[in-house]
C-alpha cells in the first residue's frame, strides 16, 4: 500500500456515497440533511427535501441522518411579486 492510500481509504471510510439533484457527492458519514443543506449553502429553513421520492418534513431535516445511498432532491423557495 502506498503512503497515502491509507488516509485515503480511512477517508472514505468517514463519508458516504448520495446523490443530491442528479449529481454524486461524498458527504462525512452521520450528518443530518439540515447539515447538508448548509454544506451545500443552503438555509434549511427555506427549502423542501425528497429522500429517496419521500418528502422530509422541513422540522426533521436536523434528526434526520443522510445514509450511504440516499437519493436527494432539494429545491429553495424563492420570494417574488
Amino acid at each position: 500500500m502506498a503512503a497515502g492510500e491509507g488516509a485515503q481509504r480511512r477517508q472514505m471510510d468517514d463519508t458516504v456515497s448520495i446523490r443530491v439533484n442528479g449529481e454524486h457527492r461524498r458527504v462525512v458519514k452521520g450528518i443530518s440533511i439540515a447539515d447538508l443543506a448548509l454544506e451545500l449553502g443552503l438555509e434549511p429553513a427555506k427549502i423542501a427535501v425528497e429522500r429517496n421520492l419521500a418528502i422530509v418534513p422541513r422540522s426533521t431535516l436536523a434528526d434526520v441522518p443522510v445514509e450511504d445511498g440516499d437519493d436527494y432532491e432539494i429545491v429553495t423557495f424563492v420570494g417574488g411579486g
